[in-house]
């Protein structure tokens, strides 16, 4: 299954981020990000269905919570990073 993973600046960011989109209704999950994507050394992210990506983007800018980048997993350690 093909997933997107919203990098954010802090753990505190990705829980927010993860339950406005959970009260929106759609399926979120806050891990840390993987070290393939990880730049700054410690930063997490939320991890959405692939469907779920434009409707995320609506609910986060209406709220003023902006991911810092965003990759699309294909695959297992195969990410590609997307332009917001």
């Amino acid at each position: 299954m093909v997933y997107y993973l919203m990098v954010c600046r802090s753990l505190t960011y990705a829980q927010r981020t993860a339950a406005m989109l959970e009260r929106a209704g759609i399926t979120a999950r806050v891990l840390r990000s993987p070290k393939v994507i990880d730049r700054e050394g410690c930063s997490h992210c939320v991890k959405i269905a692939e469907r779920s990506l434009t409707p995320s983007l609506v609910v986060l800018n209406r709220v003023g919570l902006t991911p810092r980048r965003i990759f699309l997993q294909a695959g297992e350690g195969d990410y590609r990073e997307v332009g917001l």
